[in-house]
């Protein structure tokens, strides 16, 4: 099964290097690289130059102007060949060099699958600073405040192509709407694989500020709403108690 790997750009060039690097170790061969950029402006164009010999034809580059992060990764969606998608952001990478394997045959079987992911330290990307640690999904999970990580949500192109992309109206939590409609109202067949997927760099778009993640919470409300589910009473207690727990005990082991 051919897995397509979307990553939206714009002045990526301090991280796109380390992202690129995780694809081609990659021991699973059956993969292409969808590039989407928002006109960067930095060196991400050269890096892409550099590293579309080294991929021998499985890089693809796109570049010109979007509506943000959301609207970039469906523009990537509708020109993907594979008959599975993923997303891997500009500041991650892959923890290991069987990711794509573990998810392809993992997609003989299921519609979806997730995994596990590290957050790390911006600068020294070898120091963990917290984990995202998932569960397997049972129906009204999402009610009760679970979620995948999306950064390791891979989906087949034929679900997309059937529930739809990105709500761009979102804005910053169009992933987690995305999941909720394929996973708990969609009721995609899926696979929670207990195996680090991705490290993120702290820092990004989800975990950058405070801000973030008060319109982020908003935007989860209005998901439910969106997709037909009334929100629990005290949703964002259950949805928040857990990371904040996370968080304490993996800054307690740092």
């Amino acid at each position: 099964m051919k897995i397509s790997i979307i990553t939206a750009t714009y002045n990526s060039g301090a991280t796109l290097r380390d992202t690129l690097e995780s694809i081609l170790n990659q021991s699973y061969p059956d993969y292409e690289v969808l590039i989407i950029d928002g006109g960067s402006k930095d060196s991400t164009k050269q890096i892409v130059d550099e590293y579309i010999p080294k991929f021998n034809g499985k890089l693809k580059w796109h570049t010109g102007k979007d509506k943000g992060l959301y609207d970039a990764m469906n523009k990537g969606i509708s020109r993907a060949a594979g008959d599975i998608i993923g997303i891997l952001n500009s500041d991650d990478f892959y923890a290991t060099p069987d990711v794509l394997e573990t998810i392809a045959k993992t997609c003989e079987r299921v519609e979806a699958v997730y995994g596990d992911l590290d957050f790390v330290d911006e600068e020294n990307t070898d120091k963990v600073v917290r984990q995202w640690r998932g569960s397997q999904h049972e129906p009204g999970a999402f009610l009760k405040g679970w979620h995948p990580a999306h950064p390791t949500f891979y989906a087949r192109r034929e679900c997309y192509e059937r529930l739809g992309g990105f709500d761009i109206s979102f804005d910053v939590s169009a992933d987690f709407e995305l999941m909720l409609r394929f996973i708990e109202k969609g009721r995609l067949s899926n696979r929670y694989i207990p195996k680090t997927f991705v490290k993120m760099r702290m820092g990004g778009e989800s975990t950058g500020s405070i801000s973030k993640i008060i319109q982020g919470n908003k935007n989860v409300l209005r998901a439910f709403r969106k997709n037909g589910f009334k929100v629990p009473k005290f949703y964002l207690v259950r949805r928040l108690t857990p990371k904040a727990l996370n968080i304490i005990k993996n800054k307690l082991h740092i």
